[in-house]
C-alpha cells in the first residue's frame, strides 16, 4: 500500500459499492469498481449518482472491470460483493493480491474465514453503519448512521490508520476500532432482525419505530442472539443493542434492506451468514434451541428466497 495514489478497487458492483466508489472518485481517489459474482467481461465507464439527505447528488463516472482483467491488484481491496461468494473470490484473488490488504465491507459471522484460510496477508473487517438502495439505473439513495468503524483481523493498527486515511471521506465516514468483536457481534445481531422481519413483513427499516409488535419480536431474537454470543466470549449489553437497532431504523426510515431487495429482484441473499450462521453455533451448544426463533426467521426467509427465485 503506498501513499496519495494508492488504487482501490472495490469488489461488489452493488449499491455499497457503487456509493462508495462516487465518493472516493469525488475525493480524487484513483477507484477501479470489480464486478463480484462476474468474472469475464470488458471494461466500462459507469456514470453513477448517488443521492444524499439532503438531496445533494454526487456525480461520477467509474471505472468497471473485472478481477480477470488484471494480473494483479495492488492498492487497497474493499469487499462489497454479497458474502456467499467468497470462497469462490478468495480463489481468484489469492494469486493476484500480493500484499495489498483486504477490507470486508460485509455482514455476517466469520465471512474473512475463506481469506484466512487461503493466508492472505492482511484483513481487516469494518461494521458498516450506513444503507444504500438503488432508485434507478446507476442512480442510488445513501444515507449514513453513524461513523463506521474498522479492525484489524490479520494486520497491524499502523497499516489500519492508513487504510482508514484513504477510505474515509465527508459522505461515508470509517474510523480505526481497537476492539472490533463486540461490535461486529451487535451488528450481526440487528442485521439478523432487520433481514429477516422486514422482508417478511414486506416492510420497510422505520417498522421497529412504528410497531411494538415487531419490535417485541426484535427484543426476543436479542435476548437470543446475546446468550450465543456470550458462549463465544463476546459480552453485550441488551440495551446497547436495541439502541443500535432503533437508531438504524430512525436513521433509514422508508428505505428497504438488502435482503428485501435482493428477494424483490430475485437475488440470493445473505440470510446464511446472520439467522442460520448464528443458529449453526447455538446448535453446538448444550441445550440445543437457544436460537429457536432466530433460526426459525432465517429459515423462512430461505424458503422465501427459493420461492421468489423459482418464479
Amino acid at each position: 500500500m503506498q501513499g496519495k495514489n494508492t488504487t482501490i478497487f472495490i469488489v461488489g458492483a452493488g449499491a455499497i459499492g457503487k456509493a462508495l466508489a462516487a465518493f472516493l472518485k469525488q475525493k480524487g481517489k484513483d477507484i477501479v469498481l470489480l464486478r463480484g459474482h462476474i468474472n469475464d467481461r470488458s471494461t466500462y465507464i459507469e456514470k453513477i449518482e448517488v443521492v444524499l439527505n439532503n438531496n445533494e447528488i454526487v456525480r461520477e463516472d467509474i471505472l468497471v472491470s473485472t478481477v480477470k482483467n488484471y494480473s494483479a491488484l495492488n492498492g487497497i481491496i474493499v469487499l462489497a460483493n454479497k458474502s456467499y461468494g467468497n470462497i469462490e473470490l478468495s480463489e481468484r484473488l489469492k494469486n493476484k493480491i500480493n500484499e495489498s490488504p483486504l477490507v470486508i465491507l460485509q455482514n455476517g459471522l466469520n465471512v474473512e474465514q475463506p481469506f484466512l484460510e487461503k493466508r492472505f496477508p492482511q484483513i481487516y473487517r469494518c461494521v458498516m453503519f450506513a444503507t444504500c438502495q438503488v432508485t434507478g439505473e446507476s442512480r442510488l439513495k445513501f444515507k449514513p448512521v453513524s461513523i463506521s468503524p474498522i479492525g484489524v483481523i490479520k494486520g497491524s493498527d499502523k497499516n489500519l490508520a492508513r487504510i482508514v486515511g484513504h477510505l474515509s471521506n465527508s459522505h461515508f465516514l470509517f474510523k480505526q476500532e481497537e476492539h472490533i468483536q463486540p461490535i461486529l457481534w451487535t451488528k450481526v445481531i440487528v442485521n439478523s432482525i432487520f433481514n429477516s422481519i422486514c422482508p417478511l413483513l414486506a416492510t420497510d427499516n422505520g417498522i421497529f419505530c412504528r410497531n411494538e409488535k415487531a419490535l417485541d419480536i426484535a427484543m426476543r431474537v436479542i435476548n437470543e442472539c446475546i446468550a450465543i454470543a456470550a458462549s463465544q466470549g463476546i459480552s453485550l449489553n441488551p440495551d446497547k443493542v436495541l439502541s443500535s437497532l432503533l437508531l438504524i431504523s430512525r436513521s433509514s426510515d422508508g428505505q428497504l434492506i438488502s435482503t428485501y431487495q435482493d428477494l424483490l429482484n430475485k437475488r440470493k441473499t445473505e440470510i446464511g451468514t446472520l439467522n442460520v450462521a448464528i443458529a449453526r453455533i447455538a446448535d453446538k451448544l448444550e441445550g440445543k434451541g437457544l436460537a429457536k426463533e432466530t433460526n426459525l426467521l432465517g429459515e423462512l426467509i430461505q424458503i422465501k428466497s427459493e420461492i421468489a427465485m423459482t418464479i
